[in-house]
C-alpha cells in the first residue's frame, strides 16, 4: 500500500518505517519540525522515501501532501507532547475547524478528530502496532527476577488506580509505594512521572503503565524502551508493570538486559476482565 508515516519524536517512527519498507509498502514520511529526530533524513534516505518537514498545526498541508504522494492510509508514529498539542503550536484552518468539532480537548479527542478529517479525504488511520507485532510485550515476568510479594502487592493496587486514570484520559502511568499513590502522569510524559516518582519517595517505588480501556491501537498507544529503564535505575525504582499485547517494547532485548542488569523486574500483565485489555 501507498503509506504516509506521520513522525513525533523517539525511534518509533524509525521502527515503522524499517518495517513497512522490508514490507514493501511505498512510504512518504511526513516529520513533525518540533518533534521528530533530524537522522530521520537519513533513514527516509536510505529507504529511497521522500520525506516533508511540517509544524505540528499545519493539518493542511499534512493531508495534501500525503493526497500528492497517493498515500491510502497513514500511521501516527512517535511522541508528541501533549503540552505541544494544547499549546504553542500556530494552527492551520483546517487544524482550527478540528478544534472548533471538540468538545473536550483531550488527547482522544483531538487525533480521533484528526483521523475522522483523514478518513474523510479518503486516507485511512491504522492501527500503529500493525508492522511491529513482534515488539508488542508478552504477558508474564519477562525479566530474569519475579516480583517481590511487596512488589506484586504494589502491581495490584497500582492497576486499580491506573485503570482509572486512563479511562479518564488523563495519563496512562502512575507510580506508587507501600500501596500509596506517589505521582501521576498528566501531560508531561512516563520518565518525568519517574523521575519526579524517585525524588518524592525515594527507591522502591514501582511504576506501572497501562493501555486503555478502549484503548485506540492507531495512536497514543503505551511505548517502554531503552531510556524508560534509564529513568528508573536513576529515580531507584525497582519494578514496572506494563499491559501484554497493547505496549510497545521499542527497544526489545535491550530493555530486559538493561532491567536485568539492574535488579529491575518487568511484568506484562494478562488480559482480564477488570483491565484496559480484552479478557
Amino acid at each position: 500500500m501507498r503509506l504516509g508515516l506521520i513522525a513525533g519524536n523517539g525511534k518509533f517512527p524509525f521502527l515503522v518505517l524499517d518495517a513497512a519498507r522490508a514490507q514493501g509498502h511505498d512510504v512518504t514520511v511526513i516529520a513533525t519540525k518540533e518533534e521528530a529526530f533530524p537522522e530521520l533524513n537519513d533513514a527516509a534516505a536510505r529507504h529511497g522515501a521522500p520525506i516533508h518537514w511540517i509544524s505540528i498545526g499545519q493539518l493542511g498541508k499534512c493531508i495534501s501532501l500525503l493526497k500528492d504522494a497517493g498515500a491510502t492510509h497513514a500511521v501516527m508514529a512517535g511522541q508528541v507532547k501533549h503540552t505541544r498539542i494544547f499549546g504553542g503550536i500556530l494552527p492551520d484552518l483546517t487544524f482550527i475547524a478540528v478544534l472548533r468539532q471538540l468538545t473536550s480537548r483531550n488527547t482522544d479527542g483531538l487525533i480521533g478528530a484528526v483521523a475522522k478529517v483523514l478518513h474523510e479525504r479518503g486516507i485511512e488511520l491504522i492501527d500503529s502496532t500493525l508492522l511491529l507485532q513482534p515488539l508488542l510485550a508478552r504477558s508474564g515476568v519477562l525479566t530474569r527476577r519475579s516480583p517481590t510479594t511487596e512488589e506484586q502487592q504494589d502491581f495490584e493496587f497500582g492497576w486499580r488506580m491506573a485503570d482509572a486514570i486512563a479511562a479518564l484520559d488523563i495519563g496512562q502511568t502512575v507510580a506508587v509505594k507501600h500501596q500509596a499513590v506517589v505521582a501521576v502522569e498528566a501531560m508531561e510524559g512516563t520518565d518525568e512521572v519517574i523521575g519526579r516518582a524517585g525524588y518524592l519517595a525515594g527507591a522502591g517505588v514501582r511504576i506501572v503503565k497501562v493501555a486503555k480501556p478502549r484503548q485506540d491501537m492507531r495512536f497514543d498507544v503505551p511505548v517502554i524502551g531503552f531510556a524508560t529503564i534509564q529513568a528508573m535505575r536513576v529515580a531507584g525504582a525497582s519494578a514496572l508493570a506494563i499491559d501484554a499485547g497493547k505496549t510497545l517494547v521499542l527497544d526489545g532485548d535491550a530493555v530486559f538486559a538493561s532491567a536485568d542488569e539492574a535488579g529491575i523486574v518487568i511484568v506484562g500483565r494478562q488480559a482480564t476482565a477488570g483491565s484496559g485489555l480484552p479478557a
